[in-house]
């Protein structure tokens, strides 16, 4: 990683940029829904946030979450990776990955996992090179719950 980037915790003050990279890597979300998220997920345990910031501005972020199951032991998952497309192969996501890995083992999990869309083939390309293996292929299925909170 260039030496210029730098890695801290996540600030709710970073909204409008969390916002915009995870835009950018193609889920619209607005300044005020990446605030609610990230008030929900910031100093959560089990969750921690790092952004990536080169020169004061944030240019990736990364999301890491405890995963816990009845089917198997408890493991560190990344819910969210984005670096943005100005810093790509500068070693910025492999910092950010680093950073994860290493609060993830000292939390005592023994496991990182990672899911990413069939269609990212150079999100795929990264992990493989970072370490990761494929363990199985899935589909993800969603159902909308009726008398819920409306996204926003």
């Amino acid at each position: 990683m260039s030496g210029d980037v730098s890695i801290r915790e996540a600030r709710l003050s970073d909204a409008e940029a969390l916002a915009r990279l995870a835009t950018q890597l193609g889920y619209p979300t607005t300044f005020d829904q990446a605030a609610r998220r990230a008030a929900g997920i910031i100093g959560r345990s089990g969750n921690r946030v790092l952004v990536a910031e080169a020169g004061g501005e944030v240019v990736g972020w990364i999301h890491v979450a405890e995963s816990v199951t009845l089917e198997s032991d408890p493991a560190a998952e990344i819910a969210g990776l984005v670096v943005d497309e100005a810093f790509r192969g500068a070693g910025v996501g492999a910092g950010l990955v680093a950073e994860a890995e290493s609060w993830a083992a000292g939390q005592g999990y023994a496991r990182m996992r990672v899911r990413s869309n069939v269609k990212r083939n150079r999100a795929r390309r990264f992990y493989e090179r970072a370490g990761f293996v494929v363990t199985k292929s899935q589909r993800n299925f969603e159902k909308r719950l009726e008398g819920c909170r409306p996204e926003g």
